[in-house]
């Protein structure tokens, strides 16, 4: 049975589409305007995807399985049928070279004469190629958050020699303890509050190992997605032997309980530690060991990113991009009961989105009204290790950088009914959001941050790995607001039945999702690529954000 948007929202979207906006662009944009036909978001073939992609035959398409063989031979059919082309020299998959890192599940841990339990206190893993690790009497050194930051005249490294240590974390960083105070970004957190960084830091301070404290509101998920996501095989990009040799030889997580007691076998009060740690750099030795002993497995092979193109009819060599990454977890083994980690939300539904977006510019360029410029489409891979793949293709791009022009990045679209705002996560980067909040006008839609900025979500998907080398990129969709009464029971309902379920084997596909929400946020991002694509204009970055100095707002 096929199922589309209902009439008045098609009539809507079609006014958006229509409406020109009222910054001012140039004529040819109008044009194009006015001359954009209706379009129709499918959602009976927007679930098939969303139910087929995160479905058992597809093992939670973990990178360099069999799951991804069928999900890179989903994407490309679908692809083809539209009638985009392959992006790589006329194929559709870019080669991502990846090493898989897994550590035994036997592991022998032993911190301030403590013996921690794997998973139960702590997750350990190793990115070296060694056969395992064997480190014995590694002195254990708090570094309070783990920052270098001159910026914000912060050293937690501060006069001392990490070589042969190992450092003890915190996870985000002072700005979530003390909002208030005006260190760092506030709640909202920086890249410094990152695990990614924190390691990265450690290992350039020549560090032996990085183990972070879990502490679940400022790290913004529970224990079991350490768990989850830090178990089993690691995904990583194939590294050169310099970078190699620099990383720590042990990395991952540690309980806060299991800290407590760790800092308490020092004399010390963990809790009073972190007080301090919030208020000015602070490192300090525990005056206590590590003995860590675990196997560890490395193999390597490619995965791959699909991408796809459709040329534009004026200015082929510029490109609008989509992401979403087509990976999850995969499957656990060790589990008892349901092994499977579909991803129905995170992220088959992103992907869903991308495809359906894709269907719809196809059938614009089909009825004589392509774009300007190309719109390109990457479904990447590893984001859930790492933003691998849109890592490797900012670092490899198939299109130049300089000619990339924006980037829309879905992941984990809106299950939860229509809402009267939008959410914008990092609200206030750059000129890129103009575009969205004018498709929200004709929706009577408001824009606004997300409401926990101290989760890091502008760092966390693969949007990021774009902006990091200037690409004004937004990460956006859903809301707080839903739109009436019975939208908003069914939100608390279906809340409840996710709950937990972020990185998960309850993150499956159901029947009873409504969809109406995304399908409207899928709008607004067509809406808004559209305009952009039948333009010449290109976005850049306001003062005082990150990327500033890489691609400037032009308005400055």
């Amino acid at each position: 049975m096929r199922s589309l948007l209902s009439v008045s929202t098609i009539a809507l979207l079609s006014a958006c589409s229509q409406q020109a906006p009222e910054t001012s662009h140039n004529q040819s944009q109008t044009q194009s305007q006015q001359t954009h036909t209706q379009v129709e978001f499918n959602e009976a073939r927007f679930r098939e995807d969303i139910k087929i992609l995160s479905s058992d035959k597809f093992e939670g398409r973990a990178p360099t399985t069999q799951g991804e063989k069928l999900t890179l031979d989903y994407l490309t059919s679908a692809f083809k049928e539209m009638g985009l082309q392959g992006a790589n020299k006329g194929d559709f998959l870019q080669a991502v070279p990846m090493v898989s890192y897994t550590a035994a599940e036997d592991q022998s841990i032993n911190l301030a004469g403590n013996k921690l339990t794997h998973r139960k206190d702590v997750v350990l893993g190793s990115r070296h190629d060694n056969g395992g690790v064997n480190i014995k009497h590694a002195p254990l050194v708090f570094v309070g958050y783990g920052i270098s930051a001159p910026e914000y005249d912060w050293n937690d490294y501060q006069d001392i020699d990490m070589t042969g240590k190992i450092a003890v974390v915190l996870v985000n960083d002072p700005g979530f303890a003390k909002p208030a105070s005006g260190l760092f970004n506030g709640k909202a957190m920086t890249y410094y509050g990152r695990w990614d960084y924190k390691f990265k830091e450690a290992s350039d301070r020549g560090a032996l190992g990085a183990i972070i404290i879990h502490d679940t509101a400022p790290a913004s998920y529970p224990w079991s997605v350490v768990e989850n996501s830090w178990t089993g095989a690691q995904q990583d990009l194939v590294q050169s032997k310099e970078e190699q040799a620099k990383r720590v030889q042990v990395e991952g997580w540690i309980t806060l309980d299991a800290a407590t007691e760790l800092f308490a076998k020092s004399g010390q009060s963990l809790p009073k530690l972190m007080k301090q740690a919030a208020n000015g750099p602070l490192n300090l030795p525990l005056e206590q060991q590590a003995d860590i002993q675990f196997a560890n497995q490395a193999e390597y092979a490619n995965s791959y990113n699909v991408v796809a193109t459709l040329p534009g009819k004026k200015v082929p060599d510029e490109h609008i991009l989509f992401s979403a990454h087509w990976d999850h977890i995969g499957v656990d083994t060790n589990k008892d009961g349901d092994q499977i980690y579909n991803g129905a939300l995170d992220n088959a539904s992103g992907t869903a989105g991308i495809l359906e977006i894709a269907r719809q510019f196809a059938q614009q360029a089909r009825d004589g009204q392509a774009s300007e410029r190309s719109i390109t489409f990457i479904a990447t891979t590893g984001e859930e290790q790492g933003l691998l793949g849109s890592r490797y293709y900012a670092a490899n791009p198939l299109y130049p950088i300089d000619k990339s022009v924006a980037v829309f990045n879905l992941d984990s679209t809106n299950i939860y009914g229509r809402t009267s705002d939008y959410t914008i996560v990092g609200k206030g980067k750059s000129e890129l959001e103009e575009y969205l909040i004018e498709a929200l006008e004709p929706l009577q839609r408001t824009a606004r941050a997300e409401k926990h900025p101290e989760s890091g979500g502008f760092f966390r998907s693969d949007h990021f790995s774009f902006a990091q080398k200037g690409i004004p990129a937004v990460f956006a969709g859903g809301g707080s607001q839903p739109v009436d009464e019975a939208t908003s029971q069914y939100k608390d309902k279906m809340k409840q039945m996710m709950k937990g379920c972020y990185h998960n084997t309850c993150d499956e596909y159901r029947e009873d999702w409504d969809l109406s929400g995304a399908l409207e946020d899928i709008s607004i991002y067509y809406n808004a690529a559209h305009s952009l694509a039948n333009s010449d204009d290109w976005p850049g970055y306001y003062q005082g954000t990150e990327f500033h100095s890489l691609r400037a707002a032009k308005s400055e």
